[in-house]
């Protein structure tokens, strides 16, 4: 049992929790709490942390026996003092499991799979990483083949990331590019998918253009929207009426509508 903080894998997991630098070198990533632990592929994990309290209860062993994971415990599980582990949560009362997961690279290709109508999120410079967690889980719930990054936005390996993604993360596929306009609109013209800007100047309402075909939806930084030069570079600028005074909608809530609007006519067609 692991009874210090200055432990050095204690040290590590803090390390990994505020750095995304060091997640970066590591290949690794941490997931808190008991589904994310039970939904965590089983040949990418690499260890799993129990508390002294939650060691007990068992359930552990059931969810490795689950993962054809029984033969590996001793060199996966590790159980921690429960004060110590305290440390390493951010949640009020932790469920007493913590993994640690090794990250996956997804090539462009592999967002849009054979068989299936593409339908992208291009996520650009967003940096709330709430926001981001909520449009991986909406997005895999509306069946979005795949997520395109601008290299400023938030890491979606941000522990808050991955709580709100609910263990989306581990399924939905990504990518962060290094240019939009460089490499992702060449690629999105040659693969035939409509570019859609959700903009406030759009003239037409979302739900009035054809989601069926190759479609990705752009969409901007939390605070000051969808860049310029990018807007510019779309096919069609769409816009989500509102009334009141609301000028703009958070960026997750804009996803979701685009999301199941595009998802809806795709059930319908």
């Amino acid at each position: 049992m692991i009874t210090s903080t200055s432990n050095g894998q204690i040290k590590k997991i803090q390390q990994l929790l505020k750095k995304s630098k060091v997640r970066r070198e590591e290949g690794l990533f941490v997931a808190e709490g008991l589904k994310m632990f039970r939904e965590a592929p089983a040949d990418r994990l690499e260890k799993v942390y129990l508390s002294g309290a939650f060691a007990e209860k068992g359930i552990w062993k059931e969810i490795l026996r689950e993962k054809g994971l029984e033969k590996e415990e001793r060199e996966i599980i590790e159980v921690v003092e429960d004060k110590v582990f305290k440390t390493l949560s951010d949640t009020v009362t932790p469920q007493g499991v913590l993994c640690l997961i090794k990250m996956r690279d997804c090539t462009l290709e592999e967002l849009v799979p054979e068989g299936k109508v593409p339908l992208l999120m291009i996520l650009e410079d967003l940096q709330d990483p709430g926001n981001l967690g909520t449009i991986l889980r909406t997005g895999e719930g509306a069946g979005v083949t795949g997520i395109i990054l601008s290299k400023n936005s938030v890491d979606i390996y941000n522990p808050k990331v991955i709580r709100s993604t609910m263990g989306s993360v581990y399924r939905m596929p990504f990518y962060y590019t290094s240019s939009i306009q460089e490499e992702i609109l060449p690629w999105l013209r040659e693969k035939k998918i409509t570019g859609y800007a959700a903009h406030l100047e759009g003239k037409n309402s979302y739900d009035q253009e054809d989601y069926t075909k190759g479609t990705a939806f752009f969409i901007g930084n939390e605070g000051n929207g969808l860049s310029r030069e990018l807007s510019q570079k779309a096919d069609i600028w769409i816009r989500i009426p509102m009334e009141g005074q609301v000028e703009s909608l958070n960026a997750a809530m804009a996803s979701g509508i685009l999301m199941y609007e595009a998802s809806r006519q795709r059930r319908n067609s």
